[in-house]
Parts: structure tokens; sequence; C-alpha cells
């Protein structure tokens, strides 16, 4: 989790994974907040990596990369993910899956911003277009990856991670899958500016879409 000014929600999320993985789950949190999130991590016996705030991508990677398990699960700290799913996750992966993707839009996300989700409906659109593959959510949150995964391709981008994410996996043949999920409405302000932000996913996604066409 790469995690900035989240204390409204933190502690939930923590605690839903605590109970779903019955406690056996280890918990990285990349964190550059100036509010209660890092203490309440900690409390609930999160590892808590301290980093000057650089966007989203150098967060996560950071924390993807901190973590030790075979299987590495990404999430958001804003209690719109749902934690019962990790089973389903972990349960996908160990059936050979390397890439286990949560699409947020297959329900048709009726919490998420008219904005974002039509956003979300293009950086899909936009992603299938030049892979010449089709994919409905590019940047959902919620992934679980092989190791191997994470630690053999070599990430890039900041704010468009989310996408980078899925990317390049399904470009170099890795075994992906796209599993529905609910989305629920968010605690506490978002982070991301729609505009600025959008634009930034959608110059990542054509980047490493012509990347990967070139290797």
């Amino acid at each position: 989790m790469g995690t900035y000014n989240e204390e409204e929600a933190v502690g939930t999320v923590l605690d839903d994974v605590e109970r779903v993985t019955d406690g056996r789950a280890e918990v990285v949190c990349v964190d550059g907040s100036t509010d209660r999130t890092p203490e309440i991590a900690r409390e609930r016996g999160a590892r808590v990596v301290r980093q000057e705030p650089q966007g989203y991508g150098v967060a996560v990677r950071e924390a993807l990369l901190a973590a030790d398990r075979p299987v590495v699960v990404t999430t958001d700290c804003d209690d719109t993910y749902p934690m019962e799913q990790l089973p389903e996750f972990l349960d996908a992966i160990n059936r050979g899956y390397d890439v286990v993707s949560g699409d947020r839009l297959y329900w048709g996300a009726a919490a998420m911003p008219d904005l974002n989700r039509l956003g979300n409906r293009a950086f899909a659109a936009l992603a299938s277009l030049l892979m010449g593959e089709r994919v409905r959510d590019t940047t959902t949150g919620m992934r679980a990856y092989r190791r191997e995964v994470v630690e053999d391709i070599a990430w890039t981008e900041n704010t468009g991670l989310s996408a980078e994410l899925l990317i390049r996996p399904l470009m170099r043949g890795y075994d992906v899958r796209e599993l529905p999920i609910e989305y629920d409405e968010r605690a506490g302000e978002t982070k991301l500016d729609p505009l600025t932000g959008g634009a930034a996913i959608a110059k990542s996604i054509v980047t490493v879409c012509l990347a990967e066409r070139r290797r």
C-alpha cells in the first residue's frame, strides 16, 4: 500500500485484511503522510516505510519491492476496495494466473464519480486499442501478482503506474485475469486531480504500450 493522509480509512482497511487472511498477511505501507496514518498502520501491525511524498507510483513501487512473500497484493487505503474478495485473488494465483486484476467497472461502479468512471472507460479503450487485447479496467488499485512478475519487470511510471502494472505483464505474455469487484465510495478526500491526473495516465498508457511494442 502506498499511503498519504488516509487516517479516516486505513484502520478499517487493515482490520479487514487481518480478518479475511486470519492475520497471515504481511502488510507494508510506504507512507508520506502528515496525519496519523503511519501511527494507525503500526498499531495494526503493518510495516511502515517512511518516504517523502513523490507521487502514487513511487510509493506503490517501493511497497511492491519491499514485500517478500511469493504473492504480492496491492490495494488502496481509502476503503473503496472489497477486502473480502482477497481470497478469490489468492485462489486465482494458486490456480496458475500470474496477475489477477480487480475490475471495478464490471458491475457499474456506481459509487465512482461520473467523470472518473468515464475516464477509466476511456483509459481501458485506449489500452485495448494499443495492445490489441481487450481490458476493462486499467487503473484499478487492487491486484495480486506472483512475486517474479514484480521483480522481472522494470517499472517506470508514477501517476500511471496502475496502468503500467497491467499493460506490461499482458504484453509480455503473462497469464492475466480480470476479476469483477465491487467498488465503494471512498473515505476521505481524493489526492488525484481528475484532469491533470487523467492526462498523465493517458500519456503513460501510450508510452508503455509503444515501449512494449518496440521490445
